[in-house]
């Protein structure tokens, strides 16, 4: 079975973010960039597969700009056996992702598809869910644990209430969360054969994609800061405050 791995490059998840002084966005140059943690989940999963004998290729895809390529070559490294970077320098949004995706998978044809639940930077949480929508395939969404048994799997996932196990026909669609596993620690050999290893390069265009953005950010601003905490001398006193000064009961 082949297995694609959707990962995006993302401001590194230990930088500050900074808004820009014009409030068009968040300030990229000269930022650490990394992939997206959720993203790097999903490539270890996929290379635990394949290592367990399930899996067959692993196919490592990112969309963006030329430096995307860096990203391709730690997924690389972490195990993926080879890399699609689809270019473009315009503003990736979920719905043109998914697009991008669904033509790859049309094209690639894996048995699973296996991408982190959400992206840190925009928080979005949708290109998962539309892919599967597109496609028309099942999807088990915030996998904690992904279990492979011939042409089905079964997927623990977190819900508010605790744990739900959803049992998914093949081919499929699995978003990862924070406890499926934790990445492995790539070592300098692994970087060098990365190296080596395929990764082509396609565009939108060719793969017959419309990505031109359908929303505008219209204003990014940093919020508000924390004003300093109040002590209150009685319970009567704090429903006082919560009702008239916070106005939030």
């Amino acid at each position: 079975m082949k297995i694609l791995v959707p990962v995006k490059r993302v401001v590194d998840y230990n930088v500050k973010v900074r808004v820009k002084a014009d409030q068009t966005g968040v300030e990229t140059a000269n930022v650490k960039m990394s992939m997206n943690p959720f993203d790097e989940i999903a490539v270890e999963e996929a290379v635990r597969l394949k290592e367990a004998g399930v899996a067959t290729e692993i196919v490592a895809v990112s969309m963006g700009v030329a430096q995307c390529q860096e990203t391709l070559r730690t997924a690389l490294a972490i195990g993926a056996d080879r890399a699609i970077h689809v270019e473009t320098t315009v503003e990736t949004q979920p719905l043109g992702v998914a697009k991008v995706l669904k033509a790859l998978v049309e094209k690639e044809q894996p048995g699973l598809v296996i991408m982190g639940k959400q992206a840190i930077d925009d928080d979005a949480n949708q290109t998962g869910q539309m892919l599967a929508a597109l496609l028309g395939w099942a999807q088990a969404t915030f996998a904690s644990k992904v279990t492979i048994d011939g042409d089905s799997a079964q997927v623990t996932r977190e819900i508010d209430g605790g744990l739900e196990t959803l049992a998914i026909k093949l081919p499929a669609i699995v978003t990862t969360d924070l406890r499926l596993n934790e990445p492995r620690y790539v070592p300098l050999p692994n970087i060098m054969k990365a190296k080596k290893k395929t990764l082509d390069t396609v565009t939108p265009e060719s793969l017959g994609v419309d990505v031109a953005p359908r929303l505008t950010t219209v204003k990014v601003v940093e919020p508000p800061k924390r004003g300093a905490g109040k002590q209150v001398g009685s319970v009567a006193e704090l429903v006082d405050k919560l009702r008239n000064e916070a106005k939030v009961i």
